[in-house]
């Protein structure tokens, strides 16, 4: 049981044990706000780690970080948000899965770059989003390669204003998600109004062959 958000810098090895959120920690809603379970510096490394319920934010990083062989049994608000500033940092997400995301499972507040590979997600709202609303709003990327995804909504959003772009390859889908959306974001709090769906080769870039219904 974790009642405290568990600091890491450097590489943790959680040996595939299971961390589950109590007190603070012990909420499974999709209020915004809640804390993270793991909080990640820059740089940092988490690996081998099982996600239970409930686990409030999930995973924040700070920044550049690592997350390998992490499985999320139940996504509460989220299950893994990147921070920071810097154009340059970039998350990388290796091996792993997620199921039960009311909402979403990867949310981009900061700048830089997403990267998942090799990941499986079940019963889930959104895989990821580019934050349409935040307060400090950034040009992102997002890279997805070998992605099975069943029983989603959308496997990403993205705001065409600020230049996001999403790429995809290796996506296997069950039933009929939308791929790809594009979004007008803001930075009000105002619910972004969507500008379309599909590649259209600028922020939503993928070829027919990339995509493999199940």
């Amino acid at each position: 049981m974790v009642g405290a958000t568990i600091s890491v810098s450097g590489t943790y090895d959680g040996h595939l044990l299971r961390y589950v959120g109590t007190g603070p920690l012990g909420t499974g809603t999709q209020d915004e706000g809640q804390p993270a379970m793991f909080r990640l510096a820059v740089g940092a490394v988490l690996k081998n780690v099982i996600v239970g319920s409930p686990a409030a934010d999930g995973i924040h990083c700070a920044g550049t970080c690592t997350l390998e062989n992490v499985w999320w049994e139940d996504v509460g608000e989220d299950a893994a948000t990147l921070e920071g500033s810097s154009s340059t940092q970039t998350m990388t997400v290796e091996c792993g899965g997620a199921k039960k995301a009311t909402d979403k499972i990867f949310q981009h507040n900061g700048a830089g770059t997403m990267i998942i590979h090799n990941f499986f997600a079940d019963t889930f709202g959104k895989l990821y989003r580019s934050c349409g609303n935040c307060s400090s709003q950034y040009e992102r990327h997002a890279k997805f390669d070998t992605i099975t995804a069943t029983g989603g909504s959308e496997i990403a959003g993205v705001n065409e204003n600020y230049g996001d772009t999403a790429e995809f390859l290796n996506i296997f889908v069950n039933g009929s998600p939308t791929i790809c959306e594009r979004y007008t974001g803001n930075n009000t709090g105002a619910e972004p109004p969507s500008k379309g769906t599909g590649a259209d080769g600028v922020h939503c870039i993928y070829k027919t062959t990339d995509i493999h219904r199940l």
